[in-house]
């Protein structure tokens, strides 16, 4: 084999599905023959031609899972036939002051797959030895990619709030982020809080762990959570600003809300608000390839799966549309003949 098809975009969603030549994987990286790959709303920064130069034809992708079929010089730690996946930070350099620092999600030096470098849009991907992610058996490689960047978005966003067992734990928007991060707050042992816009999205919150429902349309949210107590921490995962402003109120005293949700509008804060009760606001980041490990460990062990539809490789266009129009439930995995 000598070829591989991969999916391309230039401009803004200029796609199209092109043949390209299979070579050697580079000195530090391994060739991945992809299964599956997940569609993120961060693939806007390719589908929207929002990077350097978007003449320049880049594959999207940055939720691939594969398997391994070659490794570049000085790759010691992993090998042809192990499973593997890639998330949206593609490798930390180990060498600039953040990584010496041991923060590897700063990394000053780390490709963006699917952004500054090709992603998953294909039969075959390459990546730093340093972005691999271990995909343990018994997920499968359409379960496995929405996990690897949704998923752990909101698994360190949780981890990270240093709250009690039982404490109230909110999560705003009940979407691709925000279904995970319901089951993620609720095997973690919290007492979880969806948030979402009118009453359709009640009953499903309530099957993935949910024990309360707050429908942010006809009561504020604030308030709601006021009469729990407040929250420990509110998970915001909503492309909007405006819809995150009015729930600062809702943190107990200390508690955190924590943006993950990238959204064109500023978030408006009364000072006040952040205080009186030492309240704070932070955003999150994805994570580490072995924080990813770790997260894909947990979703094994305690059962947090994501909610997908699947459609071919030659499909992703379509699949890139839905997403963007809002109406996929809840994470489009694009699947190669290799799966």
């Amino acid at each position: 084999m000598s070829t591989y098809r991969a999916v391309q975009v230039t401009g803004t969603r200029q796609f199209s599905l092109v043949n390209r030549e299979l070579v050697p994987p580079s000195p530090g990286q391994a060739r991945i023959r992809v299964e599956a790959c997940g569609v993120c709303h961060s693939d806007v920064l390719a589908g929207e031609g929002l990077r350097a130069d978007p003449t320049v034809p880049v594959v999207p992708g940055h939720e691939l899972v594969g398997v391994i079929d070659a490794v570049g010089a000085g790759v010691t730690a992993w090998h042809e036939g192990d499973r593997v996946g890639v998330g949206y930070l593609g490798g930390h350099c180990g060498e600039c002051e953040f990584c010496r620092r041991g923060d590897f999600v700063n990394c000053a030096d780390q490709p963006s797959t699917g952004t500054t470098v090709d992603g998953g849009y294909a039969e075959y991907a390459y990546a730093r030895a340093s972005g691999l992610v271990r995909v343990p058996e018994g997920l499968s490689a359409v379960e496995a990619a929405p996990l690897l960047c949704a998923g752990l978005t909101t698994y360190n966003a949780l981890t990270q709030i240093d709250a009690r067992p039982g404490a109230v734990v909110a999560v705003q928007g009940i979407g691709g982020l925000g279904h995970l991060g319901v089951q993620y707050a609720s095997k973690l042992g919290y007492r979880v809080v969806a948030i979402a816009r009118g009453a359709a999205k009640a009953e499903l919150a309530k099957q993935l762990g949910a024990h309360d429902y707050i429908d942010s349309s006809s009561e504020d949210p604030a308030v709601a959570l006021g009469r729990l107590g407040g929250a420990a921490a509110i998970i915001a995962t909503a492309a909007s600003g405006a819809s995150m402003s009015p729930l600062v109120p809702g943190l107990a005293p200390r508690g955190r809300l924590v943006v993950l949700g990238a959204a064109p509008d500023p978030i408006s804060v009364q000072t006040s608000d952040l205080i009186f009760g030492a309240r704070s606001l932070v955003g999150s980041l994805t994570g580490s390839s072995i924080e990813n490990e770790d997260n894909l460990a947990f979703c094994l062990a305690r059962g947090v799966r994501p909610m997908t539809e699947v459609l071919p490789l030659a499909e992703a266009p379509k699949a890139y549309e839905r997403m963007m129009s809002g109406d996929a439930r809840f994470r489009i995995v694009l699947e190669t003949e290799a799966a």
